[in-house]
């Protein structure tokens, strides 16, 4: 778990190899998730509607993946078809190298974050 107390911070303590994809997927949360907070939570970066406890969308670079987790059920189980060939866990995207980082579905499930408010799991 990061230390970092931004979200420059904790890019910048990734792994090398992991950076530029690391940079990429701040990159899509902040161009998609519009309006949205970000912050460092749990030792990721984290990104929430203004004023909400709970953030929707999060990301880190762990030890054996990168990890992108979805925290809305609706989106998840709306993407479901699309999801079903990748490594899941609970709420949980992982991808084992950071080519393997399917930026088009992120793209995807962050917009279906950003049009929708319903409860967040």
């Amino acid at each position: 778990m990061s230390k970092a107390t931004d979200v420059d911070e904790y890019l910048a303590q990734a792994p090398e190899e992991r950076r530029d994809v690391l940079t990429a997927v701040r990159d899509l949360c902040r161009s998609e998730l519009a309006g949205f907070e970000e912050v460092m939570a749990h030792g990721m970066p984290l990104y929430r509607r203004p004023g909400a406890a709970e953030g929707e969308v999060a990301f880190a670079s762990q030890q054996r993946h990168i990890s992108f987790y979805l925290l809305r059920r609706d989106v998840w189980d709306a993407f479901a078809d699309r999801l079903a060939g990748h490594d899941t866990g609970k709420g949980c995207l992982r991808f084992s190298r950071p080519e393997k980082v399917d930026t088009e579905l992120l793209r995807d499930l962050l917009r279906a974050t950003a049009a929708t408010d319903g409860p967040v799991c």
